[in-house]
């Protein structure tokens, strides 16, 4: 266990998430976007890319299954919110992805719980990048308030992913498992 904790790609995990209260501190109250919140954004959301790498090279650790979806969520929830909180996103569509993230985790866990490892569909994949674009053109100075239309029409398309994503995991959890005959022999 030790030795999980100790990895390069959980390295870069444990980082996104101590740095991700950095990028809400500078998400502005006015709504302008700013370049030093889109720029930690960017690097934050592109340092998930950079820990798969590492995992996927040197082998994926149970820590890291755990931490990686954690930090997606903690930056992707902790921006939504502040954005919220400062009324720059409707808090509709960020209560649906807040819902949903909180549900399947709790999946997770109690899947985790019976030793069942619960991966992130590639639909949940696209749904979390589309999340990232959403709050990073919400961010950008560019099209923080000249184009709101393209980071409300990106939300409500993380929204949309969101819901069947979600929906896709609450369905394989609901069908039938196979019975493992080998394992049900007494």
């Amino acid at each position: 266990m030790v030795e999980s904790l100790n990895s390069w790609a959980n390295g870069v995990t444990a980082m996104r998430i101590l740095l991700a209260p950095l990028v809400f501190l500078a998400i502005p109250e006015d709504g302008t976007g700013s370049w030093w919140a889109f720029l930690l954004w960017f690097v934050l959301c592109s340092s998930d890319g950079v820990d798969g790498y590492i995992a996927r090279r040197r082998g994926p650790t149970a820590v890291g299954a755990f931490l990686d979806p954690l930090a997606d969520k903690v930056l992707v929830l902790g921006a939504m919110f502040t954005l919220v909180a400062h009324d720059i996103f409707w808090w509709v569509p960020v209560a649906i992805i807040a819902g949903r993230e909180v549900t399947i985790s709790a999946y997770r866990i109690i899947k985790s719980g019976r030793g069942v490892s619960v991966p992130a569909s590639r639909l949940g994949k696209y749904k979390t990048v589309v999340q990232q674009f959403a709050v990073a053109f919400a961010l950008f100075p560019l099209t923080a308030l000249d184009a709101t239309w393209s980071w409300q029409v990106l939300l409500w398309i993380a929204v949309i992913l969101t819901v069947v994503s979600g929906a896709q995991y609450l369905w394989h959890a609901m069908k039938p498992q196979p019975i493992d005959m080998a394992s049900s022999v007494s």
